[in-house]
């Protein structure tokens, strides 16, 4: 019996929403939510071979990753000090500022909270082997900072003047929902007015990409890239690495309505777990709860969900894993979708990326379909959107919940609802 059936999920007291205002992205398949979603609804793919010198000895030589050219949204100086991790978080946040329409908000009542799991590794990386080969002179002066993980929230905080908090949650792959969920916490409470908040990893690197070989979590598919990274799909074999970010902007219910602000939707409710159980493998009973949770602060009842995009990155443990979570609580006929199909997996970017999907889901009426299922694995019992895009009847998709799952035990869901 599930959780539908047995009444386990009940609706709680509702709790006040935090609005979103604004939306920004850049990822593998464009450098907007327009193009994003563009893509996203004709089914593209932005998975491509790694060509990089560096890539020609890696086990895995295919990735997601963001090609547009950012010195067209950046300074010659912000390319220069900032990590790419920092940069890609900027493009995002200015995105989802400029469609928020720069509200006027006290700096003192405005935060942001930008997750990530590896923040600028790159600079890291880089700066070492020109430690190694060119000695200490020649190491950038901007490196300690280009290589901190809380660079992206300090960047976007200083570029849009936030002195309310900056703010930092890494929890590897869920660091950008659980971002969202503290972003909506400090709105609930009264912390701040207006809370810009996501996630962003640029680590598509040869260290990152040869450490997840080593546990086999890639997929190999080397010759097929495009079809590669397939969630639920029986065949799977691992996840495709990508980099990217997404942010949403945040604001309180009054502070919005006080401007006249154009609401995108909100979030209704989250939750955060720790399995405390192992620092690799899930535990499919704290995804459950963490799903409950989500559901009683939003003060809805499983029923309530229309859509779920599953955090699905497609190893063949895990979305089996997830599955049978979702299962327990919703039951089979719920309709379950992760683009990661189409992007790869952003690690701390991926939960904050799925959040702005979810809200043009509901805005659009439109679910983006999971790419490259060819059969869904016998072994997840859900309602799969193997189509391109699948139309939502309004009446019966009031939320849509978002699930992101990080090594380290780490679980989040959202609940976000339309405007």
């Amino acid at each position: 019996m599930n959780a539908v059936q047995s009444g386990a999920v009940q609706p709680a007291a509702v709790q006040p929403r935090a609005l979103i205002t604004g939306a920004g992205t850049i990822n593998p398949l464009g450098s907007s939510v327009a193009e994003t979603w563009s893509a996203l609804v004709a089914g593209k793919s932005g998975i491509a071979p790694l060509e990089d010198a560096w890539a020609e000895q890696l086990p895995v030589k295919i990735a997601g990753q963001v090609t547009t050219d950012l010195s067209g949204h950046l300074s010659t100086r912000e390319m220069k000090r900032m990590d790419r991790c920092g940069q890609l978080a900027l493009i995002a946040a200015r995105e989802a500022w400029k469609q928020a329409g720069a509200p006027e908000v006290d700096p003192e009542r405005f935060a942001v909270v930008i997750g990530s799991a590896y923040g600028g590794l790159g600079s890291t990386l880089e700066q070492d082997r020109t430690l190694a080969a060119a000695g200490p002179r020649k190491v950038s002066p901007h490196t300690l900072t280009r290589l901190m993980v809380n660079g992206p929230a300090a960047w976007v905080s200083i570029d849009l003047g936030a002195r309310g908090g900056a703010r930092t949650p890494v929890s590897a792959c869920a660091s950008g929902a659980e971002a969202i969920v503290q972003a909506a916490e400090m709105i609930r409470s009264g912390a701040a007015d207006v809370v810009i908040a996501g996630g962003v990893d640029a680590s598509v690197n040869d260290l990152v990409i040869t450490g997840f070989s080593q546990i086999r979590a890639l997929s190999t598919r080397a010759g097929d890239p495009q079809r590669a990274s397939r969630p639920f799909d029986g065949g799977r074999d691992g996840f495709v690495l990508a980099e990217g970010a997404g942010v949403v902007v945040l604001e309180s219910e009054e502070h919005a309505r006080a401007r006249g602000a154009a609401v995108l939707g909100a979030v209704a409710g989250g939750a955060v777990t720790s399995d405390a159980n192992d620092i690799v493998a899930a535990d499919p009973a704290m995804q459950r709860r963490v799903m409950q949770k989500a559901l009683e602060s939003a003060g809805l009842a499983a029923e309530d969900i229309g859509f779920i995009h599953a955090h699905a990155t497609s190893t063949p443990v895990g979305d089996r894993l997830e599955g049978q979570a979702i299962n327990a609580i919703f039951g089979p006929g719920i309709p379950v979708t992760s683009t990661k199909g189409h992007t790869g997996h952003l690690l701390g970017g991926a939960g904050a990326l799925a959040a702005v999907v979810v809200v043009e889901a509901l805005r659009t009426g439109m679910l983006p379909g999971t790419l490259n299922v060819q059969e869904v694995d016998p072994e997840v019992d859900l309602n799969v959107v193997t189509e391109d895009v699948r139309q939502l009847q309004p009446d019966n998709a009031p939320a849509g919940l978002v699930n992101a799952f990080g090594f380290g035990g780490h679980s989040v869901a959202l609940v976000i609802t339309g405007a």
